[in-house]
């Protein structure tokens, strides 16, 4: 069970117990305006991220790498959706758990990650194995 789950809507609820024993029915009016103000917050925040994603080609990252060294567990697929500025692109079916999305640099480097419940709980970075180098040509000096 998830803990945020249960006290996000206790705090609201604490929050307008409190409003109503010290200002009556303007403590509620302000507890319900305070709530739908952080609801409000979190939804902008959310079409914006997304609004930026939109513009971009879908599992497209500036740098593999860079993702891979910024990723932490437990970070939700939005904050992840805001680091990259892209969608994943989905790798597992739709609409199961876990969902794995892909994100995929210039340089065909691309970084795998595992979301169960939105959250994240494991990534891979996977770099394209680099040609042998060219053996290197002598070059003579002109006289």
């Amino acid at each position: 069970m998830n803990l945020q789950k249960i006290l996000a809507p206790a705090a609201v609820v604490l929050f307008t117990i409190g409003a109503w024993q010290a200002f009556q029915w303007a403590g509620i009016a302000l507890a319900v305006g305070g709530v739908v103000m952080w609801i409000l917050l979190h939804f902008t925040r959310m079409v914006t991220i997304l609004k930026k994603a939109a513009n971009r080609p879908i599992g497209h990252v500036s740098s593999a790498v860079m993702l891979n060294a910024k990723l932490h567990k437990g970070a939700t697929l939005m904050h992840v959706i805001a680091m990259t500025k892209s969608l994943g692109a989905l790798q597992s079916e739709k609409d199961t758990q876990p969902e794995i999305y892909r994100w995929t640099d210039a340089s065909e480097s691309h970084v795998t990650a595992t979301f169960m419940g939105g959250k994240l709980t494991e990534w891979t970075l996977e770099r394209p194995a680099d040609p042998t180098p060219a053996e290197a040509t002598e070059t003579t000096p002109n006289p």
